[in-house]
């Protein structure tokens, strides 16, 4: 039998559940189960549960049939449980790191109490730490912040309980209800943060406006209905009344079992937490909406009047103006209250910033005229161009909605490489801001230059552009060298335009919907661009390859090194001289120099390597390769749909995942052979191991795991999703029954000759 039986309950926490449950079973004290509810979510949270529960036998899975909430999911949890104490945990939160060992040690120094109540810390999407709602040194446990995570309770005291609730605050009462039905000396508190509690921005209980959150006062009325009539009613029953706020840590309280009345100052303590609570909902725009602030006010004001203490006295300051102002029942008055204080706060800030440059007359005249329905806008780069993932969007989209007209925002110096017939706008110029304005669509792999308002007719399909593995998003703040320029509030604002965004695998939706935290629907349709994959054919493959130079025979190794953000020019991390010395006769080294960098910065190359870094489309040069030889760069997880070798140059990986952070170690999970300098590839290339079995089976570890949406279809999939406003994605064609381009090396006979002329394996764009 375990010391702890941890149990989460999961319903739609798919981008926060993975670190929720490793931070459970990561945790030095191991004597423990781990029972994950999944409370029938839709999204992929009973997937990860199930992919954890294989790796590590204490993760319990448990699968319900029906969503009933976290309190029905957390009974179930606990019914199931062994363990000698139940701790529950939310499944967007995290156990602090040695909690449990320090929950282990002061249960047995108190000997092991029915209920031992733990600090916590709510931390916000900036990792800002709010100031911790209990102070269990201080006030003891009628202090702690009424939560079913911030407590380990025995199991066999928990079956005397009635469980938790199935509405909304279900917890509320249950957590005063366990303190009041301990024996007297069985409540013992621990003066440490064990729970970060993590305060999503979108998709929560508690950023979802709704009359739900009227629940809360009843939930109070329950509370002090338990407490009694107050201090005043009556005198003490018992030596241990009164004591439960005045504990410290190491004291175990309790006014016993069937005690009717709470009395001393813990009623004020309780009375206190209610009136912040309430004013917390009150004053959180994402709880109660505007129309129902009035109505909520007046029924808090009735609550607080209701079950104030006698000779209750507010706390000095300006949150005890805000109490008295509530009790007095003038939502006028506490609304000038409000204003006054905002005012104060602006004006503050205005002697520190200047106030923004308002736009243009002309595009706000724009956001005036009714949208555009048949009007698709798309950006793909920071306007670099007309390519990956939008470009595949618009070409299907010419296919299957030809009513729909496509127009590309592209800066002036890339105006020239837009392909003939393809209409295109330079950005800020007027069509630009017009167009914006106007569209019904917008199709992006990163974000439109400028002060974009998003009209509430319009629909934003973010489509991303790699599968990560660095850190992206609001996890760059920890990392200064690539996070430096980045305006995060810009960020979450960007965010919250997207209708849609795009999904290649599981790993990108878990970690989108965590480090870009907005209220999209995910699409894990596969990435478009790489549905050239399944569509080119082998005379494709040797068209592309005479094209770009290779011989009939050779082996071209496309070399793709990802930016550093610690360096400003392009280096080489290969030398790339002595690795085509190495390789010998056979082998043409295919150099594409991230775009950050430029293609002049790959000047001066030696025989043996061809600078591709212009080519316009990587999915080309793929198709034209026989390997794949990077670092760290995401065009790996493309590349494994076509099944090709990948190698992976890992000199540098422990200085990259320090300056960048990574989301797991590749070298542990890599697509093919790891190697350390230029002698190591070659002789792979030299000896055949780099398509020996062993890197195939990494490979096809990889592709199974990375790859199991794109099968050709990504592109119509989106179309017709968003574009068309049709219901639901089309089905995706399993692994094993998809057919790949071939490889170079099964299609080009020896002596093959060149075209007359370059051809593009991918449709023109003005087709």
């Amino acid at each position: 039998m375990p010391r702890f039986s941890v149990v989460v309950p999961a319903h739609k926490v798919q981008g926060f559940l993975r670190v929720c449950l490793e931070s459970v079973l990561d945790q030095s004290y191991g004597d423990l189960e781990l029972l994950a509810v999944d409370d029938c979510s839709p999204d992929a949270s009973g997937a990860i549960i199930d992919e954890l529960a294989a790796r590590d036998a204490r993760l319990r899975p448990l699968h319900l049939p029906r969503t009933g909430g976290p309190g029905p999911a957390r009974n179930a949890g606990a019914a199931h449980a062994d363990g000698d104490y139940l701790l529950f945990l939310d499944g967007d939160d995290l156990l602090a790191p040695g909690a449990l060992a320090a929950i282990d040690a002061r249960l047995r120094e108190s000997g092991d109490p029915e209920v031992l109540l733990f600090g916590h810390e709510r931390a916000d999407i900036w990792e800002r730490v709010s100031p911790r709602d209990d102070e269990l040194s201080l006030s003891g446990p009628f202090a702690a912040f009424p939560a079913a995570w911030n407590r380990a309770v025995r199991r066999d005291f928990w079956q005397l309980l009635p469980g938790f609730g199935d509405g909304p605050y279900e917890d509320l009462p249950l957590a005063y209800d366990m303190l009041l039905a301990a024996a007297p000396g069985r409540v013992a508190c621990l003066d440490r943060v064990c729970v970060i509690w993590r305060e999503r921005r979108r998709g929560s209980f508690t950023t979802t406006p709704g009359r739900q959150h009227f629940a809360v006062l009843a939930r109070y009325d329950e509370v002090f209905a338990a407490l009694g009539p107050g201090p005043g009613a009556a005198a003490p029953s018992s030596s241990n009344a009164g004591r439960a706020d005045a504990a410290g840590p190491g004291q175990t309280t309790g006014p016993g079992p069937g005690h009717a009345s709470l009395v001393g100052t813990a009623h004020a303590v309780v009375y206190r937490a209610m009136a912040d609570r309430l004013l917390e909902v009150l004053d959180d725009p994402r709880r109660i909406a505007p129309a129902d602030r009035a109505e909520f006010f007046r029924e808090a004001a009735r609550s607080l009047r209701r079950h104030r203490p006698p000779g209750y006295a507010a706390p000095p300051g300006p949150e005890g103006v805000r109490l008295r102002t509530a009790v007095a029942g003038s939502y006028g008055a506490y609304r000038a209250l409000e204003l006054g204080a905002k005012a104060a706060r602006t004006l503050g800030g205005r002697k520190n910033t200047a106030a923004r440059k308002a736009y243009a007359q002309y595009y706000r005249t724009q956001l005036r005229r009714p949208v555009d329905e048949n009007l698709v806008v798309y950006g793909a780069y920071w306007n670099r161009g007309v390519s990956c993932n939008p470009a595949a969007v618009y070409r299907k989209a010419r296919e299957l909605a030809p009513h729909l007209h496509g127009v590309w925002v592209v800066n002036r110096k890339d105006r020239e490489a837009v392909p003939e017939g393809v209409d295109c706008v330079e950005v800020n110029s007027r069509r630009y801001w017009e167009v914006l304005a106007r569209a019904k669509y917008l199709v992006n792999n990163a974000n439109f230059t400028g002060e974009v308002i998003k009209r509430p007719e319009q629909v934003y399909l973010q489509t991303h552009h790699g599968t990560p593995l660095k850190h992206m998003g609001m996890d760059l703040r920890a990392h200064p060298a690539a996070g430096k320029s980045i305006s995060f509030t810009r960020l979450l604002g960007h965010a919250d335009q997207w209708d849609f965004s795009v999904s290649a695998n599981q790993h990108s939706t878990e970690i989108w919907e965590r480090v870009y935290p907005s209220d999209y629907e995910t699409l894990p349709a596969g990435y478009p661009r790489n549905d050239a994959f399944f569509a080119a054919t082998a005379d494709d493959v040797r068209r592309l390859r005479a094209a770009l130079g290779i011989q009939p025979g050779s082996i071209a190794i496309l070399y793709a090194p990802t930016h550093r953000d610690y360096q400003r020019d392009f280096v080489p991390p290969l030398d790339l001289a002595r690795l085509a010395r190495e390789l010998g006769p056979g082998h043409v080294i295919l150099l594409r120099a991230h775009y950050f960098y430029g293609a002049a910065r790959t000047a001066g190359l030696p025989e043996g390597v061809l600078d591709v870094s212009a080519h316009p489309s990587v999915e080309e040069l793929c198709l034209a390769s026989d390997a794949l030889l990077t670092d760290y760069s995401s065009l790996m997880f493309d590349y494994a749909n076509l099944d090709r070798p990948i190698l992976v140059h890992a000199a540098d990986w422990d200085t990259y995942r320090a300056a960048r952070g990574v989301y797991f170690d590749l070298t542990a999970e890599p697509p093919g052979l790891v190697l350390e300098d230029e002698a190591g590839i070659a002789a792979a290339f030299r000896s055949g191991a780099w398509d020996a079995p062993a890197p195939t089976a990494l490979r096809a570890a990889f592709r199974s795991r990375f790859c199991p949406y794109d099968d050709g279809r990504a592109a119509e999939r989106i179309v017709r999703r968003v574009l068309l406003g049709e219901p639901g994605l089309l089905p995706v064609l399993p692994l094993p029954e998809r057919t790949v381009a071939p490889s170079p090396r099964q299609v080009a006979p020896a002596g093959s000759p060149p075209p007359d002329h370059a051809v593009s394996v991918l449709p023109d764009a003005a087709e």
